[in-house]
């Protein structure tokens, strides 16, 4: 039932979509970037269309995700050590970033706080990306031994 439920949904939400991107290819760019009016009848109505969509499939990840998390106790573990090694990965790149003031070239300022973040992101996918080539690395080599 719940599956035929999200066809039918599914299937609404696409025919909206389409009905707008075509309302909005045949207004054309430079009509909807001159004309307010054809802003808000033609570019928020898909806007709104993506939020729902976007809703309605974070609701079904989180459902899914912890009606399985809660399912068996060692899964749960599992996700909390993974939990936890990220958030050690975010704390050491936060500590190795420094984050100055930055002036952009269209002159405003970054702050120090945000530049700091920015780095500290940086810094992160450095590390899960070398984290992951080290795991491919570790997996192929562990085949290769077998």
């Amino acid at each position: 039932m719940l599956h035929k439920i999200l066809k039918i949904v599914a299937l609404i939400l696409s025919v909206l979509g389409a009905i707008w991107l075509v309302r909005i290819l045949l207004a054309g760019d430079t009509a909807i970037t001159d004309s307010a009016d054809l802003q808000s009848s033609l570019v928020t109505p898909i806007i709104y269309i993506a939020y729902v969509t976007i809703a309605i499939a974070i609701v079904f990840v989180l459902v899914f995700v912890l009606k399985n998390l809660f399912s068996s106790g060692s899964s749960l573990k599992s996700t909390l050590i993974g939990v936890g090694a990220f958030l050690a990965i975010v704390v050491i790149s936060y500590v190795l970033a420094s984050g100055e003031e930055v002036t952009m070239r269209d002159g405003e300022v970054v702050s120090a706080s945000a530049s700091r973040w920015i780095e500290a992101g940086i810094y992160m996918f450095y590390i899960l990306a070398l984290v992951a080539i080290g795991s491919m690395v570790f997996s192929g080599v562990k085949k290769l031994a077998k």
